[in-house]
């Protein structure tokens, strides 16, 4: 079970601005002008959404990132100070990664993403390693400078999970991410028919536990190692409609990973992250509301769910 105190989590990278747009449809129409309701910016990407779901969660997450110095580092930092997150940075003079997310009426996204920071940034070890040994788990996000993290995490014998995204399977700038995670999620969204199949190699083929890809209002997947048979876990239907779809995936990381963290079964996981990644979508925005304690009970509980459809 997870102590009173929570785990220390280093997660690394994955913080930048997404500009949402609420639009009529997806895919748009071609037109000269389309009338939209105002547009937000909003503190968001994976790591910033994972790190916020666990210490709503009660955990201690630290996170570490490049970032720019730049308006939108300050509604970074600005956040960081409401929500008490540990926030250790390096400023990249590119500026802070930006995305400009297109959001549908029911909740599905577009996201176009502003990556800037060159492939070949590396974030120092002297800066990470001290964090790193103060961790208990580690949480990686797929950013090129991430990669080099997984050698210190095995020598300190840390477990390491990681986010995909939406993979199509054969990207080679995943794979040693999917090789030697201990944990991996990823998304379905790219895969087509092949999603079965690339949960099975990453298996075959790397050092994980268990792989979960999640599907949306599908539901997700599970295989654990040692398995045969791949475990379907029904979306989560909550009180509330669905609004906005953005940080859904993230929401299910920390959810998941908070109910890993307690012993939980690899199927109570599975459901506490659907729980997670529904609640995301109850709110416009990214990660502008986290899963609590008291509202992860409830749901838990019965409390506030509806009967799937």
């Amino acid at each position: 079970m997870v102590s009173a105190a929570g785990r220390r989590v280093l997660v690394a990278g994955g913080v930048g601005i997404d500009t949402i747009v609420q639009v009529p449809a997806l895919p748009l129409a071609m037109a000269d002008s389309i009338h939209v309701p105002p547009v937000v910016d909003y503190v968001a990407h994976t790591g910033n959404g994972v790190a916020l779901g666990l210490l709503a969660l009660g955990h201690h997450p630290v996170l570490i990132d490049f970032i720019g110095d730049d308006p939108q580092a300050q509604l970074i930092h600005a956040r960081y100070r409401e929500r008490g997150l540990p926030f250790d940075y390096l400023v990249h003079p590119s500026g802070t990664r930006r995305s400009v997310n297109l959001v549908a009426p029911d909740g599905r996204r577009l996201s176009l993403y502003d990556g800037r920071h060159p492939d070949s940034v590396r974030m120092p070890r002297t800066f990470y390693l001290s964090r790193m040994q103060e961790a208990e788990h580690v949480h990686l996000s797929i950013m090129p400078w991430a990669a080099a993290l997984f050698d210190d995490a095995a020598a300190l014998g840390l477990p390491v999970s990681t986010d995909l995204h939406d993979w199509d399977g054969s990207n080679p700038h995943h794979l040693g991410f999917a090789r030697r995670a201990d944990l991996v999620f990823l998304s379905a969204a790219a895969l087509g028919g092949r999603v079965f199949d690339t949960m099975r190699a990453i298996l075959r083929e790397g050092r994980a536990r268990l792989v979960v890809a999640t599907a949306g209002a599908a539901g997700s997947h599970v295989l654990e190692r040692g398995q045969e048979r791949i475990r379907h876990t029904a979306c989560a239907m909550l009180d509330g409609p669905v609004v906005d779809s953005n940080g859904a995936g993230d929401a299910f990381s920390s959810a998941f990973l908070h109910a890993w963290f307690e012993g939980a079964t690899v199927d109570e996981c599975m459901r506490t992250g659907a729980i997670g990644g529904a609640f995301a979508c109850r709110f416009h925005g990214t990660a502008e509301r986290s899963l609590g304690l008291d509202e992860l009970a409830r749901y838990r509980a019965g409390s506030g769910l509806q009967e799937a459809r």
